[in-house]
């Protein structure tokens, strides 16, 4: 009998859900059965993707950002009731699964409820510790008690900390180094675009982001693509001030135009890090506001020399000139074979 594997990502932004994207196809190439199990857009980006897998929706988490940008950690821990009922509910759905699907196993990416006693569970994150200044001792302790509600912890880096430094050293919990995760593979193609501005993130802080990039690049004489990170029901393209503009692109469209971009504009969300290494792509990196996890990383590859930042509040067109002064991301950390070794644990 075919090994069912429920693999269900956190909707927060686009990245959980794009990271899981390898995770399933070589799930497939191995001969399990994969089920998705998330919610909102996380879940729609994976039934467009694979529309042949079963799919289910799960409790929604309540994560917004502060609309001044303020804070993140504190205003989540604010919300700490909303966060303990959709636990609760998220258990339930997932023992409800476990009976209905005879799961044999489930790859949490991120997801705080998605473990049960009667099957192997794994926990995938990047964030072993969640910087939060002078709390960062209690809310990794308090995530690292999650992971340890699990079988097992696959962190997408490897041993030396390349891409993620500090937010993925453990000392407190157990874990496996399984390579970056990333749904692209390395292409070569002629430039279509000077810059692409690749959104991604939750409300409102996507679109704040969007107004920027639009006043910025009004009208100018350089080749222009804004994706905006929104998946909708059907994808659309339009122009506006001397920009092409596109909702969303799913992974083949999306790996093409990558490709076609001398630079790309982003977030410094782990997920969109990885895609650009495994492109080997030059990158200009703006961390959404408040968002401790991206301001790091956004200092950490600057300080390796990868790629520049600028804070959202301060950007301007002058700072991209930097881009040159940078590596861009020359190498990336096989994935395949270390992801394969990784699934040996459902054997």
């Amino acid at each position: 009998m075919t090994k069912k594997i429920l693999v269900a990502p956190l909707n927060w932004g686009l990245g959980h859900a794009t990271r899981c994207i390898p995770i399933i196809n070589s799930l497939l190439e191995h001969n399990f059965e994969p089920l998705i199990a998330s919610d909102g857009e996380a879940l729609l980006l994976l039934q467009k993707t694979f529309p042949n897998l079963k799919s289910f929706e799960l409790p929604s988490y309540p994560i917004d950002y502060p609309k001044n940008g303020g804070f993140l950690i504190g205003h989540l821990l604010l919300n700490y009731k909303k966060f303990k009922a959709t636990y609760k509910a998220e258990q339930l759905a997932i023992d409800r699964l476990v009976k209905q699907e005879h799961l044999y196993g489930i790859i949490s990416d991120n997801r705080f409820g998605c473990f049960h006693k009667k099957v192997k569970t794994v926990y995938i994150t990047h964030q072993v510790r969640v910087l939060a200044g002078i709390l960062t001792y209690f809310t990794s302790k308090i995530h690292q008690n999650i992971i340890k509600k699990y079988d097992a912890c696959w962190v997408p880096d490897d041993e030396k900390n390349t891409y993620a430094g500090k937010l993925s050293k453990s000392t407190s919990v157990k874990v496996k180094y399984i390579g970056i995760l990333s749904r692209f593979i390395t292409q070569q193609s002629a430039v279509n675009y000077d810059y692409l501005l690749l959104l991604s993130g939750p409300e409102p802080q996507r679109s704040q982001l969007e107004k920027i990039l639009l006043k910025a690049f009004k009208n100018t004489d350089k080749r222009v693509l804004l994706v905006q990170g929104k998946v909708d029901a059907v994808q659309k393209e339009f122009d506006k001030d001397g920009l092409k503009i596109v909702n969303f692109m799913l992974q083949v469209a999306l790996q093409k135009t990558i490709a076609q971009s001398a630079i790309v504009i982003a977030r410094s969300g782990y997920s969109t890090v990885m895609d650009l290494a495994v492109m080997h792509k030059k990158a200009f990196f703006i961390p959404t506001p408040g968002q401790t996890e991206q301001v790091y990383l956004a200092n950490f590859l600057a300080q390796n020399k990868i790629a520049p930042f600028a804070k959202q509040t301060q950007f301007k067109m002058e700072d991209l000139k930097k881009v040159e002064y940078f590596n861009g991301f020359i190498e990336a950390i096989p994935q395949k074979d270390r992801l394969a070794k990784a699934l040996k644990f459902f054997k």
